[in-house]
């Protein structure tokens, strides 16, 4: 039988959109408008833009950012993500220099690069992952890259290039628990489980896995513990936990707002169960502060 979380530990979602008191987050435009015209100016997408994410004015204050590579559509259509989908634009290789010249321009000593899903590609983008890192890393061999990638399919040659490309930290997100997987269009549980796995085994020892989970959908607390085991069994070493929150009334509906204090319990699990670095929060996001975890 699985076991819910007792009233205590979260608020169930009303129709009202009045959010609890711990996720009324201030927002400082000042610092994202000129963030976004610095970012325009260069032709770069940010995940941060494209998903709409909450922390956006705060990681644009502190000139903090996650690289979009490989366009702004994606090939998948998940009912929790606001990224556009439809079919993408051809793989554009001047963003490689655009990302690197981005960083530099920004004095960025962590840098953390992402993509949407790119099914149409025969790689999944991989190579223009590895070639996006291996620029940082030779025009600014003082910056750390951190990967979050789609799994590609699961393909073997594609996860061996990006394990290969120099990044510090590799993730790729589960997202949800397996009951709740039919948010995710075209992934696959058990996929994901073992893209993580794969990553682990062939990046170089170094390399670190982080993978990222959103609560409020309607999960249990033994299926989010059983979850926490099964990437501790694949080896994973960093672990994200945040609040799902709806992009707008056209997305899958935030069922419950889990409470600090349950974020702070998962926190304790999943160190307890062998992760090397958890940042669970409401606002917690896969790239939020992205940094600490690598001791920055």
């Amino acid at each position: 039988m699985t076991k819910k979380m007792n009233t205590r530990d979260f608020i169930k979602n009303s129709d009202n959109g009045r959010k609890p008191e711990w996720l009324r987050k201030k927002l400082q435009f000042g610092a994202q408008k000129e963030m976004d015209q610095l970012l325009n100016n260069v032709g770069i997408h940010t995940i941060c833009q494209e998903a709409k994410c909450p922390n956006i004015s705060e990681c644009f204050s502190k000139k903090n950012a996650t690289f979009l590579i490989l366009g702004a559509i994606c090939t998948r259509r998940c009912s929790y993500c606001n990224v556009a989908t439809g079919k993408p634009l051809e793989v554009n290789k001047k963003e490689i220099e655009q990302v690197t010249s981005s960083v530099k321009l920004l004095g960025l000593k962590y840098v953390v690069i992402t993509s949407p899903a790119r099914d149409d590609l025969k790689d999944g983008g991989a190579k223009q992952f590895y070639e996006v890192t291996q620029n940082i890393i030779k025009e600014l061999p003082d910056t750390k890259v951190e990967l979050l990638i789609p799994d590609f399919q699961g393909s073997l040659d594609s996860l061996k290039l990006v394990a290969n490309s120099g990044a510090l930290v590799l993730g790729h997100n589960m997202e949800t628990v397996p009951s709740l997987y039919k948010i995710r269009k075209a992934a696959n549980y058990k996929r994901s489980l073992q893209v993580l796995k794969k990553l682990k085994t062939l990046a170089p020892k170094t390399a670190k896995t982080k993978t990222a989970l959103m609560v409020g959908l309607g999960e249990t607390q033994e299926e989010m513990i059983q979850v926490f085991k099964d990437l501790r069994d694949v080896g994973c070493d960093y672990l994200s936990i945040g609040q799902y929150l709806a992009p707008s009334n056209e997305f899958q509906r935030v069922v419950e707002y889990v409470r600090p204090s349950q974020f702070e319990k998962y926190k304790q699990i999943a160190l307890d169960l062998g992760f090397e670095y958890v940042h669970s929060s409401p606002y917690t996001r896969s790239s939020y502060l992205a940094h600490e975890y690598v001791g920055e």
